[in-house]
């Protein structure tokens, strides 16, 4: 089946799309990670909030991020991909697409993320870097990491 890319505000999204996104968030970060935190957090519903999703043709949803425009950078988080869908680079692809967005939009605004920490290297492909001291959040080992916008490597290989 065919995946295709999406964006929108969440105002924009179709209820059904919707839920199968929220529905792939908490899965992969409540329930697989153990992790037992308010995943709904309000954030997706703030002025300039996107949500990106990589869809099959079938509806399924496969992969999901979310950008955040705040006032002196923007935010990509909750990067989440179906444990079925995993190895497909789908996540990469959103997380290139995002990037392409907000360089586009905000050039030389930093892009800011909360890598949980194994996560670091990969996140290190796209031109993010550690920009601060580790963190545990709801137990997991994170690092809060920058990308200070275009001319910086985008990973060209798919993979997630």
């Amino acid at each position: 089946m065919s995946v295709t890319l999406h964006r929108a505000p969440v105002a924009q999204i179709p209820p059904g799309t919707l839920y199968r996104i929220l529905w792939l968030r908490v899965s992969v970060f409540v329930v697989e990670q153990d992790a037992a935190y308010p995943e709904i957090d309000g954030r997706d519903i703030e002025a300039g909030a996107e949500l990106m999703w990589a869809e099959e043709s079938s509806g399924d949803v496969l992969a999901t991020l979310r950008v955040l425009r705040e006032p002196q950078n923007t935010r990509i988080g909750r990067v989440a991909t179906a444990a079925h869908a995993r190895g497909r680079g789908l996540a990469a692809d959103l997380l290139r697409a995002a990037i392409g967005v907000l360089d586009a939009e905000a050039p030389g605004i930093p892009i800011l993320l909360d890598a949980q920490a194994h996560l670091a290297d990969w996140y290190g492909r796209f031109g993010f870097v550690v920009w601060g001291a580790p963190f545990a959040e709801d137990g997991i080992p994170h690092v809060p990491m920058r990308r200070t916008g275009p001319g910086e490597p985008i990973a060209k290989e798919s993979s997630s």
